[in-house]
């Protein structure tokens, strides 16, 4: 028997297990195959389970008391402060969970609050304010886990990680302001962008459920009775519908499923997703003209990352740079949570951020980061004091080891040249030479194909040195189209590494065209921009 557990979450992997356990299921009737979760459209996945039986088990839950605003809410954030301490208040005992989207919103809140409960002094109880977030470090994390002193209530602040990932002890009142941030992608232009929408119903139940666990709780939601029931959906958007399928493509290919048109996925990702995905491996080489995998395709797909990745690494054997570039991929994997900047001590934590960086773009600063810490044998100390986050850096050391060990499958030997940073930027180059980007005489850049504006991110290491020509792990809107993880190149490279994808039109330079005084200094090296090319 195979358990699939918090089935409704709908991530992009549970999404194609379902697809390829339905056809498993079907030629193997040994098989008994047992799809849980709190909060299931039931009747969905009973059809999609070719009628499965449904078994519906209550759950040993305390009622809830949901409460709705008379009017729709101006401003969440106030209210959610306001109504925590209306609750502290009035209330009886028992603590709060309260939902924000991010970070940002977090710890805005988490100084409202501290600073309000100061003006109350020792007229009321003590009010203890603890946030959880995914880039809190751990041992701050597990501050929401202690027990509440006697006499004092807790208040967690938290993002959509407590709805199922952890349940906290205790939480009697959930205030939820119907708000959550969702990644959706864009095949057009290759964009994710991380966006505040409304939540949807599926989702404002689990969070209820929150205050039922222990004794009989309250839920304040800061939306109207009216909205929740006309303007809420029922389920949320599946992961595979919002993002780049790349990996996944790869993946079913490697696994001997050519047709993906009609691999039967619950919901189908929209097609224009799928065809951008062919296209991408097509380029990189792991897909033939008639979209079979080549010898390099079956290579890249033993590696359990995004396939520009995969072929980053494959591609730094011919420079002797593998270890290095492993190292990188391993850093790249796990985003942006490296570094942490706590608000009471930003300063010395840009300076720490600071002392990494190293010239040729952030792939060498993250490399730096990676070799200091490796020096130190894998320090928590040496985290700690510069402002690193150790439980980001102990995955990336996982994810390196799990690919370093796959090499030896693929017969990629591991060598290494630390001097060799040209050979690290065109095995980045070989394998992210989709995403070019050229400085334009605004100073913005532009990228080469299916040209937009983009803008190089205030956390990249170069930001303001304005390189000519920049290879981008990443492209994401936040407040505007922002390059991320961004690595200096000459032009040349793009003809020389893909030939394929670039013509010598491309990256020709522009005769007539001046350059601000400031612009282009790094890249001395090689080609002068061109203003715009198709």
């Amino acid at each position: 028997a195979m358990i699939l557990d918090e089935a409704h979450e709908r991530t992009l992997h549970t999404d194609v297990l379902f697809g390829l356990l339905k056809d498993i299921a079907r030629f193997r009737p040994d098989i008994k195959l047992l799809v849980s979760s709190a909060t299931l459209d039931a009747a969905k996945f009973s059809e999609y389970f070719d009628d499965a039986p449904v078994f519906n088990i209550p759950g040993r839950r305390y009622p809830v008391d949901i409460l709705y605003t008379k009017a729709p809410e101006a401003d969440y954030l106030e209210a959610a402060v306001v109504t925590v301490l209306q609750i502290h208040i009035t209330q009886g005992p028992g603590d709060i969970l309260v939902f924000f989207t991010g970070q940002d919103e977090i710890e805005s809140a988490q100084e409202t609050l501290q600073h309000r409960t100061r003006g109350f002094g020792t007229k009321i109880a003590e009010l203890i304010v603890l946030p959880i977030y995914a880039n809190l470090p751990s041992d701050m994390q597990a501050k929401i886990f202690e027990p509440t002193p006697p006499g004092a209530r807790k208040v967690v602040l938290a993002t959509n990680i407590a709805e199922t990932s952890i349940t906290i002890d205790n939480i009697i009142y959930v205030i939820d302001p119907g708000f959550n941030k969702m990644n959706s992608y864009n095949p057009r232009t290759s964009m994710e962008s991380l966006i505040v929408t409304p939540v949807a119903k599926s989702s404002a139940n689990q969070r209820a459920g929150r205050a039922g666990r222990v004794a009989p709780g309250k839920c304040f939601r800061l939306y109207t009775k009216w909205a929740y029931l006309n303007e809420l959906e029922d389920n949320i958007i599946p992961e595979i519908q919002r993002t780049n399928l790349g990996s996944v493509v790869l993946m079913l290919k490697s696994l001997g499923i050519n047709d993906l048109i009609h691999f039967d996925f619950m919901d189908p990702p929209p097609a224009e997703t799928l065809i951008r995905a062919l296209e991408q491996l097509y380029a990189l080489g792991a897909l033939n003209d008639r979209g079979e995998l080549t010898k390099l395709g079956r290579r890249m797909a033993e590696f359990p990352m995004d396939p520009q990745a995969s072929k980053t690494l494959l591609s730094a054997e011919p420079y002797g740079v593998v270890a290095e570039v492993l190292s990188i991929c391993a850093m790249l994997q796990i985003g942006a949570s490296i570094f942490y900047r706590p608000k009471e001590r930003a300063m010395h934590a840009d300076n720490a951020r600071n002392n990494f960086n190293r010239p040729g773009g952030d792939h060498f600063t993250l490399l730096n980061v990676w070799n200091q810490w490796a020096e130190t044998q894998y320090s928590t100390q040496w985290c700690f004091e510069n402002f690193i986050q150790v439980r980001s850096m102990r995955k990336a050391r996982d994810i390196r080891e799990q690919v370093e060990a796959l090499c030896e499958r693929v017969e990629l030997e591991v060598t290494s040249d630390p001097q060799a940073t040209d050979g690290v930027a065109k095995a980045v180059t070989a394998g992210y030479f989709y995403h070019t980007a050229q400085l334009q005489k605004t100073l913005d850049y532009r990228t080469v194909k299916h040209p937009q504006t983009v803008h190089v991110h205030p956390s990249s290491t170069l930001h303001g040195s304005q390189p000519r020509w920049v290879v981008y792990h990443e492209l994401v809107f936040t407040t505007k189209e922002f390059m991320r993880q961004i690595i200096e190149i000459k032009p040349d490279w793009l003809v020389e590494i893909a030939p394929h994808f670039y013509q010598r039109k491309d990256i020709e330079d522009d005769a007539g065209k001046k350059m601000p005084k400031t612009a282009g200094k790094a890249a001395a090296a090689g080609g002068r921009g061109k203003a715009s090319v198709t």
